[in-house]
């Protein structure tokens, strides 16, 4: 995602105040544009980072809530729409033979990617928290 698409979903809180400081500070010459970027990038992270971590804080304390739905919502979620897609992707237009539409392919592929990816690090994160403890 670049620079502006990233400013474009961080609408709200100090963000856009901190880009327009950097932005009416902005000069022409190209070192200067640069520092620029760089600046908005680094406020830019500085609140993505910010919104994890109140995700974060958001699903620690759904899990230590008493209620079986707080707790499970979002594997139940995570499930339905998982059984809907590949639902879905295996009956698109397959009336006279078995094949997955092309569209279909790159999500099934990014799927993956992210799932092995986030089970393997998280476990390997682990892992080393045990160890290091």
């Amino acid at each position: 995602m670049g620079v502006l698409g990233k400013i474009g979903s961080l609408l709200g809180g100090s963000t856009i105040k901190d880009i327009g400081s950097v932005i009416d500070n902005l000069h022409t010459s190209g070192e200067e544009k640069e520092a620029a970027k760089q600046k908005m990038e680094e406020i830019i992270n500085s609140a993505e980072q910010a919104a994890q971590g109140q995700v974060t804080e958001r699903w620690e304390a759904d899990m230590k809530h008493g209620s079986w739905l707080s707790k499970n919502i979002r594997p139940a979620i995570i499930i339905f729409l998982t059984i809907i897609f590949v639902i879905m992707s295996f009956f698109d237009g397959n009336l006279g033979g078995f094949t997955i539409n092309d569209a279909y392919k790159p999500i099934y592929q990014t799927l993956l990617i992210t799932v092995y990816g986030a089970y393997f690090a998280g476990r390997s994160i682990e892992k080393v928290k045990k160890v290091t403890k």
